[in-house]
């Protein structure tokens, strides 16, 4: 079969964990970035220079605001790209990039591009502590944006201070589990044996942050070391960002990978990408319990690819939470007792914030370069189950060009709810789901729900009340019927 010069072409991977002792020999993350993208190339067998990138874009951090990264790196490097971008947030983006770079490569429009991610969030929290405020660099260019924001609060959820992932993942647990029909002590084993065996896999990831494999016990059982968070999620079932990890991927056309003289056994075919997001204020969710635009785009990406889900070899679903997998699995028809993970996680592999996707892309890579299967699908998350990209990988070429597709408005038609005011609200009212957020003593601190009332619409909820968030801890309240004021409050 003559192959398209045209097709994508996934040529090296490169990731990096620093483990600095101190300040002295902590490096920032353009540094980490540079040193993984230089892995990719020797990756690869190439050197960057010879490559000669048309872009380097690096995913959106938070560690330090460098104006434009990119332009450091490419400094570092020696190289001079026409472009030097720089992503939105979201745990979706580095597969979003894929699938941009992929139909840009496919278009004509590129022929090289560097996608990097890194983040020192470990090292920051150790200058903090100090009091030293690193002496890293910044740029007074401004790098070209590749690819969109979305709003995902507004400004009720705002004014209620509902507005982090540990309150709102929780809500999606406790959802799950009432729509499974567990008792509260079933579902807190049901989740800390999905944990154990991510915490496993992790113990045998070179690139793990933490390469310990844990008992469910350990993951469910509160101590010391692994308090309660956001009840039903102790410590270890909470996304580990506290890490210093950079990742890198080099994208290229066929063509351009054997003008490189990249052998043939280190090309990873993309075959097909997709975008899409949920509903996108959590206030307007259908229900929590289920995520349509994981489902509608999980099929496409699938079925662009002649796939199905029956057909891919390995996984890596998003794992902030729990919930998260949860959520992807029922949406994409998987096993959850299956390998839903290549790398561990972002509790256990490490979760550098927007970038953890990348390292899970370089994870799978290498698996199926190694044998591991043929054929790979990742999918992303972003915001609360909100922003999804996904990418199916193979190490078979494709029988047509890059597939890519954006399904938005298919989701946008699908159900919703109304939010009512604290006003409309007051009086009786049935719980759908909640989070009981801790102190660090390990005591209830606010807990928040959400209700339904009579005509459907979501009306928020919280109460500070240590009696209640207790027995919320202990007995089921979604489906309990409540009474909320006109503030929001719960009475009871």
């Amino acid at each position: 079969m003559t192959l398209d010069p045209r097709t994508p072409v996934l040529i090296g991977t490169g990731q990096v964990v620093q483990r600095a002792e101190g300040l002295d020999d902590a490096r920032d993350p353009v540094a980490l970035m540079v040193e993984a993208i230089q892995l990719a190339s020797a990756d690869a067998g190439i050197s960057v220079g010879s490559g000669n990138p048309d872009a380097i874009r690096v995913v959106n951090l938070l560690s330090w605001k460098y104006g434009n990264p990119a332009e450091l790196i490419a400094s570092d490097l020696g190289v001079s790209p026409r472009e030097t971008g720089y992503s939105a947030m979201g745990g979706n983006t580095p597969q979003t990039l894929v699938n941009s770079a992929c139909r840009q490569i496919q278009a004509g429009d590129l022929d090289f591009v560097i996608l990097t991610g890194g983040e020192t969030t470990r090292t920051r929290a150790r200058y903090r502590k100090a009091g030293v405020e690193p002496n890293w660099r910044t740029t007074t260019s401004e790098p070209v944006l590749v690819s969109e924001d979305l709003r995902m609060n507004m400004q009720e959820e705002i004014d209620r201070k509902i507005v982090m992932p540990i309150q709102i993942y929780p809500m999606f647990e406790t959802a799950l589990r009432a729509q499974a029909g567990r008792t509260i002590a079933e579902h807190q084993a049901h989740i800390s044996e999905l944990w154990s065996r991510f915490s496993h896999v992790a113990a045998k990831n070179p690139y793990a942050w933490s390469q310990k494999a844990y008992t469910p016990e350990e993951i469910r059982t509160p101590t010391p070391n692994n308090r309660m968070i956001g009840f039903p999620y102790t410590k270890f079932m909470n996304s580990n960002n506290d890490v210093d990890m950079a990742a890198a991927l080099l994208l290229c056309s066929l063509e351009k990978a054997e003008l490189l003289g990249v052998p043939r056994d280190r090309w990873i075919f993309p075959h097909s990408g997709s975008d899409a997001h949920e509903h996108a204020f959590v206030s307007h969710r259908h229900h929590f319990y289920d995520t349509p635009a994981i489902e509608l785009a999980g099929r496409r990406v699938l079925e662009l690819a002649g796939l199905t889900i029956n057909d891919i070899d390995i996984v890596d679903l998003y794992s902030c939470f729990p919930a998260a997998v949860q959520l992807g699995a029922k949406s994409l028809g998987l096993d959850i007792t299956s390998q839903l993970t290549r790398t561990g996680g972002l509790p256990f592999a490490g979760g550098p914030w927007n970038n953890y996707v990348m390292h899970a892309i370089a994870t799978v890579a290498t698996e199926l370069r190694n044998g591991v299967g043929t054929n790979g699908l990742v999918w992303a998350n972003g915001g609360y189950t909100t922003k999804h990209a996904f990418g199916v990988y193979s190490t078979q070429p494709p029988t047509k060009a890059f597939q890519y597709d954006y399904p938005q408005d298919q989701i946008d038609a699908l159900p919703s709810r109304t939010l009512a005011s604290p006003q409309d609200a007051a009086g009786s009212a049935t719980v759908e789901a909640y989070s009981v957020m801790h102190d660090r003593e390990g005591n209830p601190e606010r807990s928040i729900l959400s209700c339904l009332l009579a005509d459907g619409r979501r009306a928020w909820a919280d109460t500070t009340d240590v009696a209640l968030g207790r027995d919320m801890c202990e007995n089921e309240w979604v489906g309990k019927t409540v009474t909320l004021d006109a503030s929001g409050t719960l009475l009871a």
